[in-house]
């Protein structure tokens, strides 16, 4: 039989589909229960910012109107707070989004663009997609070895991404080693810090990146509503970058991308500080109550500066995934991340977080 052509274009066929966290409402029915907490996507578990919501709510009648397309209020708004040039931001279809139009606007077939094992997949997949050619650094001390991506610098180099707090281990890169880092980086590499969950940072050593776009350098920032401002589900993050190289992202940013409903909800959250330090408070308690917890279960967790928790549970983490299941509490698995052995457990509520640890406590029969 004639061999069939592939009509697939061949950058993507060595990519896996990306797998988000399981829905709630599936394994409810799935597994016929009546209750089930999710904590495998880092959504903020006190719920939306109250403003976004009445502003949807305002804004639903609108939405036989296409929104406007360069996000010109929300832009203005956020240039205004981070006292930046409103030309230096592009807003996406959130945070994934974003990472995509880099992808499509500096990546040429064969170019080289660095990062490590142990981080968020969407960089590999914009990448590949575009004929670009990954080069994988290991973590060191969980963290990004700044040191080791270095070396791997050369010639064919377009670009280094940063996530930073990481995800899935929660750490982050200093201000210090950032610095010393940046000064070693070619001028026309580029250098992509992921901030998605900046805004959850404690330690007083986090780096400026700002600063790097407004000392003219080939830096792009990705930040996102959906953490912090809890409304993953209307899709909204953004870039921050020089105007030369947002002027570049725009040729190749689908029109309309934000939708109204996104624009308004994230125009709102801006003002509304009291959310923002609910969340953060919830979080704080959370992290001190789960690393109290992990202690007494003798299980290693990474410490973290973000909204959820990498843990060792000693054992398959698709193993554990699935009892927790069972018991109704969804985490993530750290194998797709290629640490077989650890999950990461989003911070939740109160009430959540002790769910977590009681199924713990049952799964390893602990107490």
């Amino acid at each position: 039989m004639k061999n069939e052509k592939i009509l697939a274009r061949k950058g993507i066929l060595g990519l896996s589909p990306y797998i988000p966290g399981k829905p709630i409402e599936d394994v409810k029915r799935e597994l016929g229960l009546k209750e089930v907490i999710k904590l495998a996507s880092n959504e903020t578990s006190v719920g939306p910012s109250p403003l976004a919501v009445e502003a949807i709510k305002k804004e639903v009648e609108n939405i036989n109107l296409y929104p406007e397309a360069t996000s010109k209020l929300l832009r203005e708004k956020l240039a205004d707070k981070l006292k930046i040039d409103k030309e230096m931001i592009i807003y996406g279809n959130g945070a994934d989004d974003v990472i995509d139009l880099i992808g499509m606007a500096f990546i040429n077939e064969g170019d080289e663009v660095i990062t490590c094992e142990t981080t968020f997949p969407a960089y590999r997949t914009a990448v590949k997609i575009m004929g670009g050619k990954f080069i994988l650094v290991k973590l060191k001390d969980f963290r990004f070895d700044l040191e080791e991506i270095i070396k791997r610098i050369n010639e064919k180099t377009k670009m280094i991404f940063l996530c930073n707090p990481n995800n899935p281990t929660g750490t982050i890169i200093t201000k210090e080693e950032v610095s010393a880092f940046m000064r070693k980086v070619p001028q026309d590499v580029i250098v992509v810090f992921d901030e998605a969950y900046y805004d959850y940072v404690e330690d007083k050593n986090y780096p400026n990146s700002l600063s790097y776009i407004l000392e003219g350098k080939n830096v792009i920032v990705i930040r996102t509503f959906s953490k912090i401002a809890g409304i993953a589900g209307v899709r909204v993050g953004y870039g921050i970058a020089k105007p030369e190289l947002i002027g570049y992202l725009r040729r190749v940013v689908n029109p309309f991308t934000t939708n109204r409903l996104a624009q308004v909800a994230a125009l709102a959250s801006l003002d509304d500080e009291e959310h923002r330090r609910k969340v953060l408070s919830s979080n704080q308690e959370g992290k001190k109550y789960l690393y109290r917890e992990l202690k007494k279960l003798e299980l290693f967790y990474v410490p973290t500066e973000t909204n959820f928790i990498f843990v060792d549970v000693k054992e398959g983490s698709e193993v554990i995934f699935n009892k927790l299941l069972k018991k109704g509490v969804i985490i993530r698995p750290g194998k797709p991340y290629g640490c077989a052995n650890f999950i990461r457990v989003t911070i939740g509520t109160a009430y959540e977080n002790k769910k977590f640890i009681q199924a713990i406590r049952e799964i390893k029969n602990v107490g």
